[in-house]
This record gives C-alpha cells, structure tokens and sequence, in this order.
C-alpha cells in the first residue's frame, strides 16, 4: 500500500521564532492542538500515523519513537532544550492536578487578563538600569560603546586562595530523579543536591529582571521551579530556551506571582509551536532517509554512472550497422540509473528499501560496544527534564565514528525499519522514482532512436 503519487515529502524547515502575541496564539496542552487549521499533518508530506501527538504519545514504531526524536534535536539539530521542557511541562500539569484542592488554590490561575495588564505595564515602564563595573566604565569611556544611564559599581576582587565550589560526584547527580522514571511518590522530582544553586540562579534571575519575589512561600513546586528557572530560562542556562528578553521578563513576572501551570501559558506556546511546525517536520524528512550521508552519496553515483551508462550504450548502437531496435537495450541502464538517481536525491538508497532496512546512526552503532553503564547514563541524561546541558562532543561514539572508514561507512550495520507509516512513505517514493525514470526513459530512447544510423563499423 502507497499513498498517492502526487506525495511529496515535507520540505525543510528553517529555525525560526515566533512571537507569544501572535495572532496564532491557541489553546495548548491540555486542549486543542495549536493553530490546528495549519497542523493537518499530511498538508505537509507527514500521515496521521506519524503525527506529532502519536510521536509524543507512544503510538509509533522505530525510527519514529519519542526516543528518536530527542537523539535527532540532540545530535542533528542541536535544539533538545524545546522538547525536554515540552515533556517535563505536560507532566508538570498531571502532577499538579493531582494535588488536593487545598495546595492547588495556593498557586492561583494565572489569567490571559493578568498576563496583558503585566505586558502593557513593562511596555510603559523604563528599561532597568544596567550595572557595570568601575573598570569598565572607566574603558569605554567616550566610545561608542559606552553604557548610557548605566549604574557603576565597585566589584570586589575574588580571593585566589579561597577554596573553590566541589564538583559534584556522580553519585549526586545520580540522586536526582530522571524524568523518564519520571517522578517520585512524593510527587517531586527535586532532591536536595544543588538546591542552593539552582535557588540563588533563579533568583538572579529575577533581580536582572527587575521582579521582586517572596523570599519565603508555601505555594506547591516551588523549589522545582526555581530549577527549571535555572535550567531553561535563566541568561546563560545549560538548557537556555529561545526566549526574547520580553517573553522571559513576562515568565518571571508571572512565576514571582504563582507556580500554577499557566504562568507558562505564552511560553509554552512558543515552545510547542516550534516542535509542532519546525522540528517534528524536520524529524520525519531526516527519518525518510534510510541510509547515511555516504551511502546516500555513493547512490548518487550510481545513478549518475547508470544513466552515463545508457547514453553510451545509446550512442555505440546509433554509430553501428545495427538496426534502431536495438537503441531498445539502453533503456535498461537508463531506467536503474535515473531511479537510482531520484531515489538518492530524496535521500534513499534503493537497495537499503529493496529490504526496508535503513542504517544504524552513529550514536546506535557503537550501542552494544560500549559499557551498558554509559550507554543507560546516555539515555537518562537526554530523558531528564532537570538535568544538565545537551553537549554530547565527550561521549564514546564521537570518536570511534570519526576513526571509522569512508567503505565501512557506506556499508554500515542495517536493521528493519519497524514503523509502517514509514515503510508506505518509502514505498510511495521509490515508486514515483520508478514511474520517473520510466518517462525519462521513453523520452531518452525515443531522442537515439530518431537518429539515423552511423555505419561506422
């Protein structure tokens, strides 16, 4: 079974940002999907099957699951940040309607109304007063890059004998909760480890954001989301989310305010957005492909030499005593060569879908070599909604990639390709590619036939 011959599959997305006071602004988690006018999936070359909620609930196969959404925004895309908060978010709204009517009216709703009056007071108020130290002021005094209206301060000088923070063991980073296991019986993911860092960043936060917040509160998750502060939007954050300094200043207000969920209402809806219309399209066009950069290259090749091939077949007959009939005969190499070619320039190689097999990626190839120890570390850090940055340059798989030869590479290790939806989306392209290359043919063949003969030999 294929999907029609008019498929085409979704085009690339380029990264971009999109304004909470938009007017695409729809209900998020928890409702309707955003802007669901534009969210029918198969508008943009992607089924049902694989649509961006079956990914999210589990209803899909490998190389579509949830996991392999996150090895792609980890390792190809390099922006996992969306989707660990995305996922920690949706949870965060089961565990706190979980919570007993008493603590829930402790964090109160955040309204659209509160969030406009809170916009419209920062758009009236001056800019907060930037600080900077004596020595630089006293630098860039008289230059264009002088600070104007800025505060200066007198920063003292750090000690070089004083003992420096403690690097935490592996053991307490260990202690912290991933979010794939997701959540304690407590109903926190929060330990005690680094919870006084992660209080005075967040509280940084606030002060370079000009919103006082109450030392001392009894709202629900407080502590964990002076983490997530630190993690995602605080300046500078391992985990730093694409928010404009108006978006963040916003967050901040509304989370001095309240812990409910929909202090994260705009936000949100940037985030989903952007995993919705970007990222999960860019997903399943990279998912397409069922062989790596050189394999996929070294098909081109292929192509290019089959249909090299049938042209000089085509000319070797024309220069002959043979009769044009036989001009027939080059339609073979011709037809191998441009569906070949079509197939690779849309990422596939026709012998890998000959078996609905695709290659193993570089970060599952060395899987099975390297230590189970590692390899489950590997999994839990990408997992875990509160866990540090996404840098992956250390990890084993890197390296002994790189070491790997170009032939080796080109015929890596396969696996069967499990997702069905994925399998018909192939199927669908390597049938337009044969139909393709079957018109190509006719079109070629009957140009060397038209010749009259050479009788060169």
């Amino acid at each position: 079974m294929v999907y029609s011959l008019t498929y085409r599959r979704p085009p690339y997305v380029e990264p971009r940002r999109v304004s909470t006071g938009s007017a695409e602004t729809g209900p998020s988690i928890g409702g309707s999907t955003l802007d669901d006018s534009q969210d029918s999936s198969i508008n943009y070359g992607i089924p049902e099957a694989l649509s961006f909620d079956r990914i999210i609930d589990g209803g899909t196969c490998p190389p579509c699951t949830t996991r392999d959404f996150m090895n792609y925004l980890i390792y190809i895309e390099h922006a996992a940040e969306n989707l660990q908060f995305f996922l920690w978010y949706k949870d965060y709204i089961r565990r706190f309607d979980l919570l007993s009517e008493s603590e829930r009216k402790l964090a109160p709703v955040w309204t659209a109304e509160q969030a406009e009056a809170q916009a419209q007071a920062m758009k009236d108020s001056p800019a907060p007063m930037k600080t900077i130290s004596k020595d630089t002021a006293a630098i860039f005094k008289g230059t264009d890059f002088a600070v104007p209206n800025a505060t200066v301060v007198e920063i003292g000088k750090s000690n070089p004998f004083g003992t420096p923070p403690v690097t935490p063991t592996r053991g307490e980073q260990d202690s912290i909760a991933p979010s794939e296991y997701p959540w304690s019986d407590s109903g926190s993911t929060l330990m005690h480890g680094f919870k006084a860092s992660h209080d005075k960043k967040a509280a940084n936060a606030f002060d370079a954001a000009d919103v006082k917040l109450q030392p001392f509160t009894i709202q629900p998750f407080r502590e964990e989301i002076s983490r997530i502060i630190s993690i995602y939007v605080a300046d500078g954050a391992p985990r730093q989310l694409n928010l404009s300094s108006k978006e963040r200043a916003a967050l901040l207000h509304a989370l001095a305010a309240t812990t409910h969920p929909t202090a994260f209402r705009q936000v949100i809806h940037t985030v989903e957005w952007s995993l919705r219309h970007q990222a999960h399209q860019n997903f399943i066009r990279w998912t397409i492909c069922n062989g790596n950069r050189p394999r996929v290259i070294f098909a081109r090749g292929l192509g290019v030499a089959g249909i090299v091939g049938g042209i000089l077949i085509a000319v070797l007959i024309v220069l002959s005593h043979a009769g044009r009939g036989w001009r027939v005969l080059s339609a073979i190499s011709f037809i191998i060569g441009v569906a070949t070619l079509v197939a690779a320039w849309k990422g596939m190689c026709v012998v890998l879908h000959g078996m609905h097999h695709r290659h193993l990626r570089p970060w599952e190839l060395f899987a099975e070599d390297d230590d189970a120890s590692s390899t489950m570390e590997m999994k839990k850090d990408s997992f875990d909604s509160l866990g540090s940055s996404n840098s992956y340059e250390d990890q084993p798989w890197v390296a002994k990639y790189d070491k790997r030869n170009l032939v080796r590479k080109v015929f890596d290790r396969e696996v069967w390709i499990q997702e069905p939806a994925l399998r018909q989306i192939q199927d669908t392209i390597f049938l337009q590619a044969v139909l393709g290359s079957i018109i190509i043919t006719a079109i070629c063949v009957g140009i060397f036939v038209a010749f009259p003969k050479g009788n060169f030999y």
